[in-house]
């Protein structure tokens, strides 16, 4: 399938919102990347995930504790994702590129390759949201069904019901299939994987296997295969709950648009800031912990029009982003609390789960 093209506005919303939010920085003196506070989370979130991991594995504590810090480690592991390695790599979180480099790399430490994200998120998902056939994040077939121009099976009236076991694996099936899939294929979903480079493949099999000995050998060696797995499961069981509802809650509740190119031109109807306002959505931007804990990707809006933007600003920029929305009749989706923003989505899967 070829990639469609987005409309050009004689108004364009992308542009006076560029305008406006440059206007913001510029009069605040401020850098676009991220703040010291947001150092100060990423040096607590890996210490707290080194720390747990240690714990677990060197000086492994009584099951029903054990079980309780791989828990725990689930969480520190989606922290990191949300916090560190989603701004390193769209190159938000520091000015400086290598330090970028470094946190987005703290995803190959955690299993999943950098390199098949970058492809797969910054480059399809960001630019082709929600549409079904070119965005993979939106692709689950058989299991689910997520669009309402996707293929429709029996067992879909029960996704509603069942998604949460789906979600508890994603992360498991990620790091051990999905990445592969993409390097061995060449492509994500019907788009071709941008050509690698050797360091590339280096460091997609470096940090693989340097994975693999961490999380899998070593904790066999030192706790047993049974103990490893029942914790191994859990932890990434609740690392793809969390990972995954809270990616979900962005682009498949029942606001949200699945827009489709014209076929006699293959263009969409609107420009690309005006597909991004009508398939993205917020939740919960006012509860500060949420904010804080999901890296800022409960403003989802914000991020999708300014990814290269550190989610530290994204609170402050929102203001200027509705307002601008709101006077140019153009949609600003959210859901003032998380639980709205689930039921939304649990909505969403129960309309497409019907044929």
């Amino acid at each position: 399938m070829s990639t469609p093209k987005f409309a050009h506005s004689s108004v364009s919303v992308h542009a006076e919102l560029k305008k406006r939010v440059h206007d913001y920085f510029h009069n605040q003196d401020i850098k676009p990347t991220g703040s010291s506070n947001l150092y100060l989370k990423a040096i607590i979130l890996v210490a707290g995930q080194i720390l747990v991991y240690t714990h677990l594995v060197f000086f492994t504590p009584v099951a029903w504790m054990a079980i309780l810090e791989c828990m725990v480690l689930g969480l520190f592991t989606s922290g990191i994702g949300f916090n560190v390695m989603h701004d390193g790599a769209h190159g938000s979180f520091s000015k400086y590129k290598g330090v970028n480099r470094m946190a987005a790399l703290s995803l190959d430490m955690l299993g999943a390759s950098s390199v098949m994200w970058n492809n797969k998120h910054n480059i399809i998902h960001h630019t082709y949201t929600n549409i079904d056939g070119i965005d993979d994040d939106i692709e689950a077939k058989p299991f689910l069904r997520l669009a309402p121009t996707q293929k429709h099976y029996k067992l879909h009236k029960y996704q509603h019901i069942y998604f949460w076991v789906l979600y508890g694996f994603l992360y498991l099936f990620w790091v051990f299939f999905t990445d592969y899939k993409k390097y061995f294929s060449g492509m994500v979903g019907s788009v071709a994987l941008k050509k690698l480079k050797k360091t590339d493949h280096l460091f997609f099999w470096g940090f693989k296997a340097l994975h693999v000995a961490t999380y899998v050998v070593l904790p066999i060696i030192l706790c047993g295969f049974m103990p490893w797995l029942v914790g191994f499961l859990v932890y990434t069981f609740t690392s793809g709950v969390i990972l995954s509802i809270v990616f979900q809650l962005a682009h498949t509740v029942e606001e949200a648009s699945f827009p489709e190119a014209a076929q006699s031109t293959n263009k969409m109807e609107d420009e690309w800031a005006v597909h991004q306002l009508r398939t993205t959505a917020n939740f919960a931007t006012g509860n500060k912990i949420i904010t804080w804990f999901v890296g800022g990707l409960n403003f989802q809006v914000e991020h999708h029009l300014f990814p290269k933007i550190s989610h530290a600003h994204y609170p402050q920029i929102s203001k200027i982003i509705k307002n601008t929305c709101i006077e140019m009749g153009v949609p600003y989706l959210e859901h003032p609390k998380m639980t709205t923003a689930i039921a939304s989505h649990i909505s969403h899967l129960k309309k497409m789960g019907q044929r």
